[in-house]
């Protein structure tokens, strides 16, 4: 970027995680100028803070869990994990936080980077604060908010004062808490107490509900609950949090007072109780929109309410699918939609089409990085039927299926899948046990297909794999149609 005060490009883009590279990338790739605005780390907070360090924290105490239930092998491993070498190999994943090869391939690319931080300015404007002053920019064609969601905290008497973590400092930290307090029941939660409690810590979760991961199974929730309890994890259900307070200051314990006035004492205590946009301050007001606020889009990721088709929010700002990978799927949709009208282009939205986000919506798979880990694609059971929603679900023993004793003898896990009888696919499916996330793709390439189950039955699992569970799923469908009568 030149040293110049004011600058005309093609594309604006604020915010340089995997999200706004992509935009970034599809819409050089389409000839259009692109400048993207960035106030911390190109890469953003998947490669430095959440996705890329926690499972590089969890990949080792998952593979030591497994080991030690595998005969002739769980006798070898003595003592604890090398907490040291485990936080190097993570400190190693992250690039120890430089992102000096992520600035080299937006320059590949050829997109310019401005490092500080952006605001919108009105239509199509955008300045930014460096550290040498402001610059003005003017977009041709688009602005693309994609500057993501930071870790929600709660307001409690005394949060102020203390030095909590939030996801950031969980993945972040240079060495075990002896002991954790976790508040939440979500994935962050359930993560980080895998990972710490791997490592060392000892680690209490308090979950303000009756069951952790409360948007998945509960079967598979449960078989989550069941390991964290059996590695040594004290779970809480139905607690609330009155107020925090550290004592003494700085490093000294965190004394946590619970809503039945009973206290727990921690050395550090971690919130994990959801995510808020990074919206606040980059300028919304200016356009008509609320700061602070989830930006509302349609399926071309162009945010509603504002004039002009211009501006565009991808990723958790739109708070469609808080995914990395589903925040990178949009992005590719949006560069398609600014790159063609850009070019004068009608656009198609139609479901499926290059410039329509239909799998935000229909096929959003997830992996829960636990023990044992959960792989999940399209609704839950409990969902479909609140969405009024008729399924059959076909629940199989994952414990039953060759492949997976020859993963662990000892396997412990379940499969469902959610057929639509009407129409005779398959909309959901859910794995919960070691090793299934490798099962997710095909499931998702099902429910995205919309694979007729007749079709399916062609699709010849390799033996002995977890993948058998495919043909022990459709087999049970079969012989239940037939128990009804409905074959």
């Amino acid at each position: 970027m030149t040293d110049q005060t004011e600058h005309t490009c093609d594309v604006v883009v604020l915010g340089a995680g995997p999200v706004g590279e992509n935009v970034a990338d599809r819409t050089a790739a389409a000839g259009l100028s692109t400048v993207i605005v960035e106030s911390e780390l190109v890469g953003g907070e998947c490669s430095y803070w959440a996705c890329v360090p926690s499972k590089a924290l969890l990949r080792p105490v998952l593979l030591r869990a497994e080991a030690a239930r595998m005969p002739g092998v769980g006798s070898l491993l003595t003592g604890p994990a090398d907490t040291a070498a485990v936080l190097a190999h993570r400190d190693r994943m992250v690039s120890d936080r430089d992102d000096s090869g992520q600035v080299a391939w937006l320059d590949s690319a050829g997109v310019a980077l401005i490092r500080g931080r952006g605001r919108i300015d009105g239509p199509r404007r955008v300045t930014v604060e460096t550290d040498d002053g402001e610059i003005r920019l003017t977009a041709r064609h688009a602005v693309a908010v994609c500057t993501g969601s930071r870790a929600a905290v709660p307001q409690l008497p005394g949060i102020d004062s203390v030095r909590i973590w939030t996801s950031r400092e969980a993945t972040s930290a240079g060495k075990p808490p002896g002991r954790l307090v976790v508040v939440g029941g979500g994935v962050v939660a359930t993560e980080m107490a895998t990972a710490w409690r791997g490592l060392g810590s000892r680690v209490t979760v308090l979950v303000r509900g009756e069951r952790l991961l409360p948007r998945l199974e509960s079967f598979a929730a449960d078989l989550v609950a069941e390991r964290l309890r059996e590695a040594g994890v004290d779970l809480r259900f139905g607690v609330t949090v009155r107020s925090v307070e550290r004592a003494g200051g700085a490093g000294d314990r965190v004394d946590v007072t619970l809503g039945d006035g009973s206290h727990v004492i921690t050395d550090e205590l971690l919130f994990a109780t959801g995510r808020a946009p990074r919206t606040d301050d980059i300028g919304l007001e200016t356009v008509g929109l609320d700061p602070g606020r989830w930006i509302d889009t349609d399926d071309s990721y162009t945010a509603t309410g504002v004039h002009g088709e211009w501006l565009y929010a991808v990723g958790d700002v739109n708070h469609r699918a808080l995914l990395t990978h589903q925040g990178k799927y949009q992005a590719r949709v949006a560069g398609a939609v600014i790159a063609a009208r850009a070019r004068g282009e009608a656009v198609d939205a139609t479901a499926w089409g290059p410039h329509a986000g239909t799998a935000d919506g229909v096929a959003v798979p997830q992996v829960v990085f636990t023990d044992p880990e959960i792989a999940a694609v399209g609704p839950t059971a409990e969902q479909a039927a609140r969405a009024g929603l008729e399924v059959e679900a076909v629940d199989y023993d994952l414990g039953q299926v060759s492949g997976a004793r020859q993963y662990d003898p000892g396997y412990r896990g379940r499969a469902r899948m959610l057929v639509d009888p009407r129409r005779g696919v398959l909309v959901g499916a859910t794995f919960a046990g070691p090793g299934v996330a490798e099962l997710l793709h095909s499931a998702t390439v099902a429910v995205a297909g919309e694979v007729p189950i007749d079709r399916l039955w062609h699709a010849v699992p390799a033996f002995p794999t977890i993948s058998e569970i495919w043909l022990r799923l459709l087999e049970t469908l079969r012989d239940e149609r037939r128990a009804a009568g409905t074959a």
